[in-house]
């Protein structure tokens, strides 16, 4: 930035300009005040909850996906129960012969009538209401791919005809992609309250040049640069900064611990996979990190875009 006229002839004379602590002394050291800190709280605590659900979705995914990757269920629907109890050991022996099946186990009756019970009500074993039909599950060595249950068909047509091959992950199918259209809202989420969060650091840094021009205005005149002026706004803006993200930190820790605590009364298994590990939680310590570095460094390159002048 060029000096006005009187400072450069000023400093040709031998005066010396303003040093850094010189220059920062005469603008205000006190808070941008305000509601920033506030502001900054609920978006880390926005941010920590996105990311921890974001990232306990990816766990759960990836775990159900792993548990149900070489798992398949054989149905045996037919009518005659004779019949379809010769198909059922049928597939069972065949199953246990066959090298990329690692286990079979045929779902006994009682558990067949368990789960259906809530819906059909007492089912006689003697004379069923309605035909249920014998389950097989088995474990593949491999995952359970379209081109593996071809072969396993084909392996049972002649003594099972009546088995109905599926693969346990298809049926999470649309769970798997109801999770990751959630992820995807988080990931957009987290990037609207980063925008958000710059946008607001950017007008109180506006608005505390706009409060101070006229001192800001003897500092250039004093021979002040804008580095100067910046790191005030910065050091000012570093305090409503910790002070947010520490305070969003700890509320979005406690919402995350609140959820966490009604998922894990449900005990249900696919629920109970959505643990985070050390990785993730690293992950979540970094937010209001992030938080603060973007909040410093928007601060510093809005005042030094706003101030700068021709050289």
């Amino acid at each position: 930035m060029k000096r006005p006229p009187v400072i450069s002839d000023a400093v040709k004379r031998g005066l010396t300009p303003l040093h850094r602590k010189q220059a920062t002394q005469l603008l205000p050291q006190t808070r941008m005040g305000g509601p920033m800190p506030w502001i900054i709280a609920i978006m880390v605590a926005l941010v920590v909850l996105a990311t921890g659900g974001a990232l306990s979705l990816n766990r759960l995914a990836s775990t159900a996906n792993d548990d149900l990757a070489g798992s398949i269920t054989v149905q045996i629907v037919e009518a005659d129960p004779a019949e379809r109890e010769r198909q059922t050991e049928a597939t069972v022996r065949l199953l246990e012969a066959d090298r990329r099946v690692a286990a079979v186990r045929a779902v006994p009756q009682s558990e067949l009538d368990a789960l259906l019970e809530p819906w059909l009500g007492e089912i006689d074993p003697a004379a069923p209401s309605v035909p249920i039909p014998a389950l097989v599950d088995a474990r593949l060595v491999g995952p359970a791919s379209e081109a593996e249950l071809l072969r396993l068909e084909s392996l049972l047509k002649r003594d099972a005809p009546d088995a109905r091959l599926d693969a346990q992950a298809d049926w999470l199918g649309p769970v798997f992609a109801a999770i990751a259209s959630l992820q995807w809202l988080a990931l957009v989420l987290v990037a609207m309250l980063a925008f958000t969060g710059i946008t607001a650091v950017w007008l109180a840094s506006r608005n505390a040049l706009s409060i101070n021009a006229k001192t800001i205005e003897v500092i250039h005149l004093l021979g002040g640069d804008d580095h100067q002026i910046a790191r005030v706004v910065q050091r000012a803006m570093r305090t409503d900064a910790v002070v947010g993200s520490v305070a969003g930190f700890v509320l979005g820790l406690l919402a995350l611990w609140l959820l966490g605590s009604q998922f894990a009364a449900l005990e249900s298994g696919l629920v109970a996979g959505g643990g985070l590990i050390w990785l993730d939680w690293l992950a979540i310590v970094l937010v209001p990190v992030a938080a603060c570095a973007i909040a410093l460094l928007t601060a510093r390159f809005t005042v030094l875009l706003l101030l700068r002048r021709p050289v």
